[in-house]
């Protein structure tokens, strides 16, 4: 019988969610000869266009915008050196509230057993060592992030074989990290608009990518710090995590993060952090490593 290889799965909904949410863990487990295996649920459809064209505008063509995501997620897995991509291929929901929720094979309006179990044939043909999903709120209360929970939850209902299963999540700190790096973000805008002289357009109000959300808009996501017992350092891989996130250039939600150039968005993303939720191995409460207790 050949030799197990340590296997990392992430299930996550959207293309380009692999590189905000579990970018630096992929890479880093990558890097250390894990094979990492990225499970995509649904196509993307309800993405931006090129150009920045919204669904239900002229110019959304489902058709190429479902092609030219599949495109940039497997640049962002070359980049992030993930070994297997799965496409569960499910359509794209849309927010909360979109017509898109109860679309005909939407994720949202799948069934959860029906997806449950075809995840769960993918855990019994990798043999995952560590699951990492979403938290019961999908993290932000997107449908399809939230659907990913439920039938990652479900399929190891059907095929319990993973040691460990972890839930992303994010510290109060970093979101507060984000604020003040956003406020200096538009203070460089503004001193770029004020002295630019050469006739060009300036950089707009929200050139740094939207504004910056309020305290009362942190608080519904992630955890306070001294709850968090899952601390994953990816710094050095934080250059790999900015190229495959910019690897997604059609979606203008990742402008945010963009703008801050790599180091910045290093020093803001560069440790990823998790709520454990199953594990088999006695590992201590608090890791620095998905797979203490596993090597």
């Amino acid at each position: 019988m050949a030799e197990h290889t340590l296997t990392l799965m992430a299930v996550h909904a959207h293309p380009d969610d692999e590189a905000t949410g579990t970018g630096g863990v992929l890479a880093r487990y990558a890097a250390e000869g894990i094979r990492t295996v990225l499970v995509t649920c649904t196509d993307g459809r309800c993405g931006d266009a090129p150009g920045g064209i919204k669904p239900g505008e002229p110019g959304h063509d489902v058709e190429k915008v479902v092609a030219l995501r599949r495109a940039e997620l497997e640049a962002s897995c070359e980049i992030l050196n993930i070994s297997d991509l799965e496409m569960l291929g499910y359509g794209d929901s849309g927010m909360d509230g979109w017509p898109q929720n109860d679309a005909p094979g939407s994720f949202w309006s799948t069934p959860v057993e029906v997806a449950a179990e075809r995840l769960a044939e993918l855990i019994r043909t990798y043999r995952p060592d560590v699951i990492v999903t979403y938290d019961e709120y999908g993290f932000y209360g997107h449908p399809d992030h939230i659907q990913a929970h439920r039938i990652t939850m479900a399929a190891m209902e059907l095929e319990p074989s993973a040691a460990k299963l972890y839930w992303t999540t994010m510290p109060h700190s970093t979101m507060q990290k984000f604020g003040v790096l956003m406020a200096e973000l538009a203070a460089e805008n503004a001193d770029s608009a004020s002295t630019d002289a050469s006739g060009d357009t300036a950089p707009s109000d929200s050139a740094a990518g939207g504004d910056v959300p309020s305290e009362e808009d942190w608080a519904k996501i992630g955890l306070p710090d001294d709850k968090i017992f899952t601390w994953v350092d990816t710094r050095a891989f934080g250059r790999q995590k900015f190229d495959a996130l910019s690897a997604h250039a059609s979606q203008s939600d990742n402008v945010v993060f963009l703008n801050l150039g790599p180091e910045r968005f290093t020093d803001l993303m560069g440790v990823e952090t998790f709520t454990r939720v199953k594990d088999s191995t006695n590992s201590p409460q608090d890791e620095t490593d998905l797979f203490t207790g596993l090597r």
